[in-house]
């Protein structure tokens, strides 16, 4: 046990295998629709726990540790724990991102197209619409802002120092905007399957 557990590759590859044996007995090795279904949700559930994951230890943890760490032991985190955590970060966005459109689309393309436009036709998906438009708004925030800027922040872009701190401050506000988001986006996420 000790050489899985010592090794992340290895733990990581023992979970999904763990996983997917307690998946087989659940479902009794069927293979149809419903554990499609269940296999691909599963699976975006989990992109996305790493993704709200990493925004809450940015938005939580690190940014407002990064004030009290000495200059000198500074580098040990831009250098080193947030390029690998910003990698994880924006992935598990995109992963989550595919996930969610796949898991609509096996749906049905009316469930898709009703939760694209929020229900308006029928208004039974308008839940779960709101929250794939606010997960959308996040990934793009991700992608398009947060990373780019992050990238200038932490020097894997070189630029002066202005730009960095101006860069900085927007990668935080943007990553904060996605903050306020996910609690909502987390709600109607979960209202979808869970009625209020």
């Amino acid at each position: 046990m000790g050489a899985i557990l010592s090794s992340l590759p290895r733990t990581v590859i023992a979970a999904f295998v763990l996983a997917l044996v307690v998946f087989i007995v659940i479902t009794h090795g069927e293979v149809s629709q419903g554990t499609l279904l269940a296999a691909v949700r599963w699976l975006h559930v989990a992109s996305g726990v790493m993704w709200i994951g990493l925004l809450w230890y940015f938005n939580f943890v690190q940014i407002p540790s990064m004030p009290k760490i000495p200059a000198e032991q500074k580098p040990a985190v831009s250098k080193v724990i947030a390029p690998a955590a910003l990698f994880w970060f924006r992935w598990a966005a995109m992963a989550t991102i595919i996930l969610g459109l796949i898991l609509a689309a096996l749906n049905g393309t009316e469930y898709l197209t009703d939760a694209v436009s929020l229900g308006f036709s029928t208004g039974h998906v308008s839940v779960i619409g709101i929250g794939m438009w606010l997960g959308t708004i996040m990934w793009f925030n991700v992608w398009f802002v947060i990373w780019p800027n992050q990238k200038k922040a932490l020097g894997i872009t070189p630029v002066d120092a202005d730009a960095t701190a101006k860069a900085a401050r927007i990668g935080m506000l943007f990553s904060r905007t996605n903050t306020l988001l996910s609690v909502a986006m987390l709600m109607c996420m979960i209202g979808q399957s869970h009625p209020f």
